[in-house]
This record gives C-alpha cells, sequence and structure tokens, in this order.
C-alpha cells in the first residue's frame, strides 16, 4: 500500500480493506477497457432475455457497469469498518492519498505436484 499521509491506523484499516475485499484497481482508469465491454454484453444479453425494451438496454448496461466499476475499484467500494463512507470519503476525512496498492495471496501461483503413486510403483518395479 503506497498511502501519501494519513496515519499507521489508517493505513492498517486500509491494508484490511484491501485483503477483504480484493478490489481489481484503485480507480475504474484502472480497469481493462476489455473487462468493462464484457461486463457491458453481459448486461445487455441479461436484459434482452428478461424481455426488456430494445431502447432501454444502453441505458441498463451502463448501469450495470457504473455499478461493477464501484464493486472492483477501491475508491469506490464503501469502506469495511463503516459502509455509509467509501475509501474515497475515507482518505478526503484524513488528508490522505492512495498513489497504488498490490494483493498478494499465500499459495498464489504454487502449483502443487500430481503424484501417481501407481505409476511411480510401476515405474520403480521396472528398473
Amino acid at each position: 500500500l503506497d498511502l501519501q499521509g494519513g496515519d499507521e491506523a489508517l493505513g492498517k484499516d486500509l491494508a484490511m480493506h484491501i485483503a477483504a475485499n480484493k478490489p481489481k484497481a484503485l480507480n475504474a482508469s484502472g480497469i481493462d477497457a476489455q473487462l468493462i465491454e464484457v461486463e457491458k454484453r453481459v448486461a445487455i444479453e441479461k436484459a434482452k432475455e428478461a424481455g426488456k425494451p430494445e431502447a432501454m438496454l444502453e441505458k441498463i448496461a451502463e448501469g450495470t457497469v457504473q455499478k461493477f466499476l464501484k464493486e472492483v475499484t477501491l475508491l469506490s467500494q464503501p469502506f469495511v469498518k463503516d459502509d455509509k463512507i467509501t475509501i474515497e470519503q475515507l482518505l478526503k476525512s484524513h488528508n490522505a492519498s492512495i498513489n497504488a496498492f498490490s494483493i498478494y495471496s499465500v499459495g498464489e501461483g504454487i502449483e502443487k505436484a500430481v503424484v501417481d503413486y501407481a505409476a511411480e510403483v510401476a515405474a520403480a518395479a521396472k528398473v
């Protein structure tokens, strides 16, 4: 967490929030445009299946995309300790800002070796 301003308690609270909510980006500009397009297409398809009028599809999709962005961008997420305020509002109240953040998960990237004991025994028996 690259935090400017604020104090240690704020930093710990933000780190806890990030670990709990796993945001994909700091703000909407950090979200891949392809991911947004996929969300929009899915929303349009769901609206069509629900029988919504053709004229409303674009507005429904835009609303769904905005909701998605609020859920996956750190600054738009409701603070885990007080869901009445967003992270952006929390930072403003502490005269702080976040430049960047990273999420590390235990075991991430570790591949477990698949062991086939029958094949091992057969190979050992041939030796």
